[in-house]
């Protein structure tokens, strides 16, 4: 059975970094591209990254490109997700997610963790 679980998030204040994790199970990690997403307050879920199942091919939503960096580690069967110069529009939960048509395709499995909450505020 699928899991994933996330950690890292957190309180930080505009302009501090944060990087949050994800270890998954249940399936061969190495094989899969995978995706994190993110639901601010009141909003929907929005694709923010993804990552092929080598870790060679990433790509991020525009309004993060530049500041996040998504990296993975096979041996681990974890992906991770470093957010630099955080904005209180990143204010968020974070999910990581299998993605099912690549890397880049911007849609995911239906299935998600329990997120990490991600607060940016002075």
């Amino acid at each position: 059975q699928m899991q994933l679980v996330e950690s890292g998030g957190g309180l930080v204040e505009p302009g501090e970094s944060l990087r949050i994790s994800c270890v998954a199970s249940g399936f061969t990690f190495s094989s899969a591209s995978m995706a994190w997403i993110r639901q601010p307050p009141g909003k929907d879920l929005e694709w923010v990254s993804g990552i092929d199942s080598r870790g060679i091919g990433t790509s991020y939503v525009d309004s993060v490109q530049g500041r996040f960096t998504i990296s993975r580690d096979n041996s681990k069967n974890t992906v991770y997700l470093q957010m630099n110069n955080l904005s209180p529009e990143d204010t968020a939960v974070y999910y990581c997610v299998r993605s099912t048509f690549g890397y880049d395709s911007r849609t995911w499995s239906a299935y998600r963790g329990q997120g990490t909450q991600v607060t940016v505020s002075s």
